[in-house]
């Protein structure tokens, strides 16, 4: 076999399938804190189940999205590892008759994945919002949920990077 004919292995991955990539590990992120939080299981538990089964999985004939392994590990273990922080920002983002122990549990684990991002990511935080904001629009499709998510998440960009703005 020449040179020429050999396989290099995989293809580059163009910034299109790079960014859908980080478009998935966030969805994913996101899922795997509300299952933590619903099902009281550990972050390496959940972590391992989403990149075994469900990176890729194919369920009733429809592939799940590749995502970005990397970044869905670093939001998760941001998520936990500052959690506090994250819930102090957004308590002061909310409401103040509405604490953040009493909103959905999916837009509490929405603000946690993107707190995560905010306070120790490297993505522009309008990035992180427009991302959010998204997935926001995936679950509650019909609600006003993505309005309310880009208010509380812009409030907390501007606390956590105020030097962005």
């Amino acid at each position: 076999m020449s040179d020429e004919t050999e396989d290099k292995g995989p293809k580059p991955l163009s910034g299109n399938q790079k960014r859908k990539m980080r478009s998935a590990a966030r969805l994913y992120a996101v899922q795997a804190l509300f299952q933590m939080e619903a099902a009281g299981q550990s972050s390496t538990r959940v972590k391992r189940e989403f990149l075994d089964h469900r990176f890729g999985a194919v369920y009733e004939g429809d592939e799940m999205q590749e995502g970005d392994p990397d970044l869905f590990a670093r939001i998760v273990d941001d998520a936990v590892n500052h959690q506090a922080r994250i819930d102090q920002m957004t308590d002061r983002a909310l409401v103040a008759k509405w604490p953040i122990d009493r909103i959905d549990p999916t837009l509490r684990a929405l603000f946690r994945a993107a707190g995560a991002e905010l306070v120790e990511g490297d993505a522009p935080p309008k990035v992180v919002i427009v991302e959010f904001v998204d997935i926001a629009g995936a679950f509650f499709p019909e609600g006003k949920e993505p309005k309310f998510v880009n208010a509380v998440l812009d409030h907390m960009a501007r606390e956590a990077k105020p030097e962005a703005f």
